[in-house]
């Protein structure tokens, strides 16, 4: 049976609609052989001219177009689809105002005919979002649903609802893109690889926003390689185009390589208007690079940095596409590099202007070139309002997340303003302005109070699968199986989306803070400036600020520290042993007189200390420093925390009538050992060993008892903190699982090698299994951040407990547990210790 024309151009369309754009021109080439109908050649020859669009040959898409559009005897509705098809070749070429105008045509002239509309509608939204002009973007969306919903298309609904969750992104609302993109997912996924790629792309651009940039690179990296596996230049070089982006943030020196790679591709195409997007990108990584380091050889600084009227040149032609955003933050970028490094002084002053819709972070640099600027005329007072006010803003963004997850790591659009503030407060010499300061940097992710999600049988079957996934598959890589991806996905959506904001918790002062400070107990606030580390002491009576000199040395010692750790843990006998330690002992001891010397010399005779610590210095095994020992600390995740905290840990430790409950995982060899001891020191305790300790169980002890303590192997996710986790008899406890907890013990002691370690997000904001408790409402988490030597964690923890039954505080506890036990081991309290 003969396939006619008709039938041959429905299947090309389809075949061309899924991405199968080899099979789809086959169809259509086809198709216009075997009919004369002027109507039908023309509509064949509009399909064909976005297929060529697609593999990079949007000239000859265009004159294709043209040349139907001149066809004798095609009618209105047809005229129609080709300007349709203009529409779309002139928005992949980035023509955007000629694109709005052809597609207008085109909605216009199908009035009549809803489907084909909605395709119009669908690719215009494209071309607004691009503008900023978000408001009509979702109108033309939302009509453009509601007509392939009302006609049983429920593919191109998806597609519709997708773009939907990419507005609801340029909008802010990242909790609601995620949502919508993963509802959306599941059809899309399934129709093609291309539409998946597709679709991974603006899901990329989520968690880029959202912070989570080794996620988004991934994705951008594999769907590069998908749409090069396909033949289409343009999307590889659109993905290219949004990793270099990412990467902006991070690795400005591969940002410029990846976007220039970009460039390349697009000049390739003719595509004048991506070509000048991914040249702003580059040359945004070029100034980037420059401004990363602040201090050094200025000449080698120079070298390669583009000349003002360059990046002028390049910003006016992404200004007069309309993509006034991206001229915009080159342009601030290029004044933040001249304000750091002092060049063009004599230069006319440019004005700041944000564009109208502009992106968080475009209003964010903004905020920080005037901080830059002020500072380069030394005036400090600007330098710090300026910062505080961006900084402001993107809390008052972040105010209406109760995510840990999304808290952190948006946190690092503000770690520009961050530097710069706190370079200021400490050029101020003042106490009380680096207090400020240093509690808006430590704060700036835990000013919400996250309202607990309601229970999510949903996400704990998700959990209880991905436990599986992970024990078929122990390895460091276990996420990179696509069902774990999947899942982990899905997770971490309902995570965002479930856990709110119950209130805002506002900042701690110096003086109140201070009132709450024993004649015994000092503050050592350590804040890192980007290039220097200062430690503020405060203290009932005194404050005073302590430059920490030899940052180069103090980086060195961290370089090699936890190898040492780890090495001093497993090598316990024989002669390398000697040779272990007194490695670890040296370092341990630079790092203790390079870090404590002057501030515990300013703390005077504190016997207790509070301390709250950048990223950089995070994993340092505080316990174990010279000068700590013998000291009762808690490492607080800030001042304001602790203060809001401690009166209810002092009022826990008055008598030993707390409830308790132990865990123990598998093959922990003296995990058993450590439990009876612990137990024995409580008048009643519930234990839960072997195939009883499963992650339910464990979940559903949690909540009954004030002391939580688990023995267990641990693993520290670098990549994604919250699936770190405590090995139990049926698999992992998640950080994912603690949201599930309905209410979290008042203190968690973690006997679990790594699980006191985090990642460390933008120098600041640091996240793991600790912070992860502490979060959901744990006082106090007794934690290690490297292996420990399992006889150490037996006879240390189990003497601790004898303390917490006497009354003292977690922290006392754990002091006066090295010391009855003559053992020096790196665990700490984090949170209210004390």
């Amino acid at each position: 049976m003969t396939v006619t024309a008709e039938e041959l151009y429905q299947r090309g369309q389809a075949l061309s609609n899924r991405g199968s754009f080899a099979a789809g021109r086959r169809a259509l080439e086809a198709a216009a052989r075997r009919t004369d109908d002027p109507n039908l050649r023309a509509r064949i020859a509009g399909t064909l001219s976005y297929v060529m669009t697609k593999v990079g040959s949007a000239a000859e898409a265009e004159r294709m177009c043209l040349d139907a559009l001149a066809l004798p005897g095609i009618n209105v509705e047809t005229a129609a689809i080709l300007y349709g098809q203009l529409g779309s070749i002139e928005m992949d070429r980035g023509r955007l105002e000629t694109a709005v105008a052809w597609l207008g045509r085109s909605i216009d002239g199908l009035s009549h005919d809803p489907v084909r509309s909605a395709n119009m509608r669908l690719n215009r939204s494209l071309v607004l979002m691009q503008w900023g002009q978000l408001a009509g973007a979702r109108e033309d969306l939302e009509r453009a649903a509601s007509s392939y919903r009302e006609a049983g298309l429920h593919l191109e609904e998806a597609q519709a609802r997708h773009n939907l969750g990419y507005v609801s992104m340029l909008s802010g609302d990242l909790v609601g893109a995620l949502q919508i993109m993963q509802q959306a997912r599941a059809l899309l996924d399934r129709e093609s690889s291309t539409w998946e790629a597709i679709g991974d792309v603006d899901r990329a651009e989520v968690l880029r926003e959202a912070g989570l940039t080794t996620d988004a690179e991934q994705i951008l990296e594999r769907v590069a390689r998908v749409f090069g596996a396909h033949g289409m230049p343009q999307a590889r070089g659109e993905a290219e185009f949004n990793l270099a982006r990412s990467l902006l943030r991070h690795d400005p020196v591969r940002a410029a390589r990846v976007a220039a790679a970009a460039g390349r591709r697009f000049r390739a195409l003719e595509n004048d208007t991506w070509a000048a997007r991914a040249e702003g990108v580059r040359l945004r990584a070029v100034l980037s690079a420059g401004n990363v380091g602040r201090s050094g050889d200025r000449t080698a600084m120079m070298r390669g940095i583009p000349h003002a009227g360059e990046v002028d040149a390049v910003a006016r032609a992404l200004e007069a596409r309309g993509l006034r955003g991206e001229g915009a933050a080159l342009r601030m970028t290029d004044e933040l590099w001249r304000a750091h490094h002092g060049t063009d002084a004599d230069a006319p002053r440019r004005v700041i202007r944000q564009p109208r819709g502009a992106s968080m972070d475009v209003k964010l640099l903004a905020y920080e070139v005037r901080a830059a600027r002020a500072a380069a005329a030394g005036r400090e007072g600007e330098v710090r309002r300026q910062a505080a006010a961006g900084l402001e803003l993107l809390s008052s963004w972040q105010n209406s997340f109760g995510s840990l997850d999304l808290q952190t790591s948006t946190s690092g659009h503000g770690i520009g303003l961050m530097l710069e503030g706190v370079a200021s407060a400490v050029r101020s010499r003042r106490p009380d302005v680096l207090f400020e300061w240093s509690e808006r940097v430590r704060h700036l992710s835990q000013e919400v109070i996250p309202l607990r999600p309601p229970p999510d049988q949903g996400l704990a079957t998700d959990l209880a699968e991905l436990r599986m996934l992970r024990a078929e598959n122990p390895s460091g890589d276990w996420l990179s199986d696509p069902r774990a991806a999947a899942l982990r996905d899905r997770a971490r959506e309902r995570q965002w989306s479930a856990t709110g904001s119950a209130a805002v918790q506002q900042r701690v002062g110096l003086e109140e803070f201070r009132g709450h400070l024993g004649d015994d107990t000092a503050l050592l606030a350590f804040v890192f400036s980007g290039d220097s580390l200062s430690c503020l002491v405060v203290s009932s009576s005194s404050t005073g600020i302590m430059d920490i000199g030899r940052w180069s040395t103090v980086r060195t010692g961290l370089a090699g520290l936890r190898a040492d750790l780890d090495v001093s843990a497993s090598v316990r006998s024989g002669p390398m042993a000697t040779v272990v330690k007194r490695a670890l002992d040296e370092r341990l001891a630079l790092l203790s007189s390079v870090l404590l010397s002057a501030p515990l010399r300013a703390a005077g005779g504190a016997r207790r200390l509070i301390l709250t610590v950048p990223g950089v210095l995070n994993g340092i095994p505080w316990a174990m420093l010279p000068a700590m020992r013998g000291r009762v600390f808690t490492v607080a995740v800030s001042a304001t925390r602790w203060t809001r905290f401690r009166p209810a840990v002092e009022a826990a430790g008055v008598d030993g009538s707390r409830t308790v409950g132990f865990a123990t995982g598998p093959r922990v060899a003296r995990a058993d050992e450590e439990v009876a001891a612990a137990a024995s020191a409580w008048p009643t305790a519930t234990a839960l060993r072997g195939p009883d300790a499963t992650v339910s169980a464990v979940t559903t002890l949690a909540p009954a008892v004030d002391v939580l303590h688990v023995a267990a192997h641990g693993r520290h996710a670098v990549d994604n903190p919250l699936f770190s986790g405590l090995e139990l008899a049926d698999g992992t406890l998640f950080g994912y699982d603690i949201d599930l907890i309905p209410r979290v013990p008042d203190t968690v002691v973690l006997s679990a090698c790594e699980v006191g370690r985090s990642s460390v997000r933008w120098g600041e904001e640091a996240l793991g299994m600790t912070r992860i408790w502490l979060h959901a409402g744990s006082r106090v988490v007794i934690a290690a951040p490297v292996v420990v030597a399992d006889d150490v964690a037996c006879e240390l923890l189990g003497a601790l407990h004898l303390g917490l039954v006497g009354g003292l505080t977690p922290s006392e506890a754990l002091a006066a547990a090295s010391d009855s036990t003559a053992l020096v081991a790196p665990f700490q309290a984090h949170g209210a210790g004390f």
